[in-house]
């Protein structure tokens, strides 16, 4: 669920239909969504007030049309949804993805833990040796694993983020006995090939939301052990001072999906060149508004700025997954 203008109607018509549902229906819904989901719905929930009959109606007549057209078109729903992610996505994103999707049985107890807030993951693994710690980690999206890592000790933090970067895989013999350390309720069959998790760009999408201070030190000490290792994760990093490189039809449709004060404090903490660029793809009438706003906005804190320039690159994300951004650094060089 991103951000942008048509996904917060989307969570709105979501809530509406939750809420037309009743109590017992929407929490048998609920079961079924990913914890963010849960949370984004929720929140949606929670904001709204006067609904109109028109909108009600609206959103029920388009659900019974979608609900309408769903039929079982495939016998075997596995094998079509990897036939479908590979030729969507290549066969190395696919396959993470295949991994994450089918998995299902294999990591129950580990999965449980996205249920549960930063500090209580991190007093669960507190003890636990780095590299157990890197093998569940890399179960988590990457916000809440740097959220977790936050809350380490620096020499821990680093610990845990070279073995990250060293990971190339899960065998499913010791997927299952991490399983069982974590929770005792594994109750799936062995893989036939072990999960491809963790490595370099894993690292460096973590490292991408630790912000720049932990991103040095962790940086620093992989260099000493690895300079090659070191290397490999800054080449799969992509920062926000990185957007500068986007080309101007990517900016243009990077404007599309960011709020207008979430951009402005996001430019407070931005290159100079950065910012040009951001003007040179606007409307004249909108750059000269955006340049105002920048001028009348008064101090911001730094902690609300690195948020703000966060979120946006999740959304920088999204547009790459989509085919929307192109990310190319320094000659011809691609950023994953």
């Amino acid at each position: 669920m991103a951000s942008g203008n048509m996904d917060e109607r989307g969570l709105e018509s979501a809530a509406i239909l939750m809420m037309s549902l009743g109590e017992e229906q929407a929490a048998e819904v609920f079961k079924h969504l990913a914890p963010k989901e849960v949370q984004r719905l929720g929140e949606t929930i929670a904001r709204m007030k006067a609904v109109t009959r028109e909108r009600v109606d609206e959103v029920l007549e388009k659900f019974t049309v979608v609900a309408a057209s769903e039929q079982m078109l495939v016998a075997d729903n596995n094998e079509y949804v990897k036939a479908v992610l590979r030729k969507a996505l290549g066969e190395e994103k696919a396959n993470l993805l295949i991994d994450r999707i089918l998995q299902g049985s294999d990591v129950t107890g580990i999965e449980s833990l996205k249920w549960m807030d930063p500090t209580s993951v991190a007093e669960l693994l507190r003890n636990e040796h780095p590299q157990i710690v890197a093998a569940i980690l890399v179960h988590l999206e990457f916000d809440q694993a740097s959220d977790v890592l936050k809350l380490f000790t620096e020499r821990q933090r680093n610990e845990v983020m070279v073995r990250i970067a060293t990971l190339d895989g899960i065998q499913p013999l010791a997927l299952r006995d991490l399983n069982e350390v974590m929770s005792k309720v594994l109750a799936g069959g062995d893989r036939s090939r072990k999960s491809v998790l963790g490595g370099a760009k894993t690292a460096a999408e973590i490292l991408n939301m630790l912000g720049s201070a932990v991103e040095t030190s962790v940086l620093d000490f992989v260099r000493e052990a690895d300079a090659d290792l070191a290397q490999k994760i800054m080449d799969n990093m992509f920062t926000f001072d990185d957007v500068e490189k986007i080309d101007d039809k990517g900016i243009q449709a990077l404007m599309k999906e960011v709020q207008s004060e979430s951009l402005v404090i996001a430019l407070k903490g931005a290159t100079p060149g950065l910012r040009e660029k951001i003007f040179k793809n606007m409307s004249s009438r909108a750059a000269e508004t955006l340049k105002e706003d920048l001028e009348s906005r008064g101090p911001v804190r730094l902690s609300e700025v690195e948020a703000e320039q966060k979120e946006l690159l999740k959304i920088v994300r999204r547009l790459v997954d989509e085919g929307q951004i192109v990310l190319a650094g320094g000659g011809d060089e691609q950023f994953v």
